[in-house]
């Protein structure tokens, strides 16, 4: 099976020229994005354009409502599990590539993966990503036992991980569909940037990673391989982020019109300093993105792409990740580690340098002084409403009586089982004011009733 390039890159960046619209323009575009039927690419290429600081904040505006309405005030947690830091890859922004002799290197033992596992579970965490170099240490086979290994772990509370997705590098349709057999989550592979012409600057063409097709077209064989989710992203700092952003809006019309269900996530990476690796320091980069610019392209693409969600990676700073969440971010990491073993020791090589250290309960603490609801949910992927069926119902705003009882049932478990005393008392002040906003007698009693019984002990209750 043959997959083919989907991305025009004079017909993007030509888009881009001489395109400021006017307020008017603007106005119009953002109203067409209130009713939560995403935009087109010439609407979004339009709002790329837009320098104007009262327009920018019109559509900051915009996407917060988008926001609110589609997905309320719930917030989704996870962390990375990094198994391996070997790589034979030399991209020139990554602290993990070859030419990094100075890095100390570790694939992790199925023993080791199991122990980070635990080390999450203690600290609260339902979801993980598992996530690697690419090496012949770390392959398919590899991945496929260390899945296994992080679904069996438990720890002294016998809490587990419910749902792991996966960051990892391009591979066959027959090897997609071993991780589809392991029951993954959402299969994410950054493209890091779409433009053929500078890719080939950053990613040596002697290394696999060097393909720019192969790479592009990972998620035709996810897909194929039974893959129901998969995960977008670039990383921002190597080319005009507004060509980025086009470039991810055809992405995600290619997979809607060839495998009918567009991305399940778009994640949101700027390059951020790693040892050994200077290109990767602020005044190397060569198109570095502005706090300004970043929160832009965040509530573009909410607004844009209103029921995919958008996740932020501890590589941003606190005060930037809780203004995010305000304009479209729907999945942060928490209390994440870039090494791997890196939650029990610290002497193995990081991808990169790390924004936000708080750990999970100052992060969840921070969420519910701001009235948002911490989620560890994976409902819909046990309830099989994944790929295209979650989107037939989230369109309609269906899933929304899923999504919220969901969130509140595993934050109520988080509560009672791993919070400090402090976010445990503000946490279930919370969930009583929550339990008051469902409109409907029925859906409350039945929210009431299973919340209960998490505090009287039962784990694991989800619509």
């Amino acid at each position: 099976m043959k997959f083919q390039n989907f991305i025009d890159r004079d017909k993007l960046y030509g888009l881009l020229e001489n395109n400021v619209p006017t307020e008017q323009q603007v106005d119009d575009i953002l109203n067409k994005a209130r009713k939560l039927k995403g935009l087109n690419l010439e609407d979004v290429a339009k709002l790329l354009c837009v320098e104007d600081e009262a327009q920018i904040q019109k559509i900051l505006d915009t996407a917060h409502y988008c926001k609110e309405e589609i997905y309320g005030k719930r917030l989704v947690l996870f962390a990375p599990i990094y198994t391996g830091n070997a790589c034979v890859n030399n991209c020139v922004y990554c602290g993990f590539r070859t030419g990094n002799v100075g890095l100390k290197r570790k694939v992790l033992t199925m023993d080791e993966i199991e122990e980070e596992t635990k080390q999450l579970l203690r600290m609260g965490h339902k979801r993980a990503l598992l996530i690697c170099g690419e090496s012949p240490r770390n392959d398919t086979d590899y991945m496929v036992e260390a899945i296994r290994r992080t679904y069996a772990a438990r720890d002294e509370k016998g809490s587990s991980i419910r749902r792991i997705n996966v960051e990892l590098a391009p591979m066959s349709i027959e090897d997609f569909a071993k991780l589809h057999a392991e029951k993954i989550g959402t299969y994410v592979c950054f493209q890091e940037t779409y433009d053929p012409v500078e890719y080939a600057k950053f990613h040596p063409a002697n290394t696999p990673k060097g393909d720019y097709l192969n790479r592009l077209t990972v998620m035709d064989r996810a897909q194929a391989g039974g893959i129901n989710d998969v995960g977008l992203g670039v990383l921002f700092g190597l080319v005009d982020y507004r060509f980025e952003i086009l470039a991810i809006m055809e992405h995600a019309r290619h997979l809607e019109e060839d495998w009918g269900c567009g991305p399940h996530t778009v994640s949101f990476p700027r390059i951020e300093p790693a040892e050994g690796t200077p290109f990767s320091r602020p005044e190397n980069l060569p198109n570095p993105v502005s706090d300004k610019d970043f929160m832009k392209i965040i509530a573009i693409i909410r607004i844009a792409m209103p029921y995919t969600g958008i996740i932020i990676s501890t590589r941003e700073r606190p005060e930037m990740r809780d203004q995010l969440v305000k304009y479209g971010v729907s999945q942060i990491s928490a209390a994440s580690e870039t090494n791997p073993g890196g939650y029990e020791e610290k002497g193995t090589g990081a991808q990169f340098t790390l924004g936000d250290h708080r750990s999970l309960d100052q992060v969840i603490s921070m969420m519910i002084d701001g009235g948002y609801i911490p989620s560890f949910c994976t409902g819909c992927y046990r309830k099989g409403r994944v790929g295209a069926d979650f989107m037939d119902m989230a369109k309609p705003g269906l899933i929304k009586e899923y999504c919220k009882p969901n969130a509140m049932f595993t934050f109520r478990e988080y509560l009672e089982d791993y919070a400090s005393p402090e976010t445990k008392a503000k946490g279930l002040a919370l969930l009583k004011q929550l339990v008051n906003t469902f409109p409907k007698e029925e859906l409350k009693k039945k929210v009431e009733g299973n919340l209960c019984q998490i505090g009287e002990g039962q784990r694991d209750l989800y619509f």
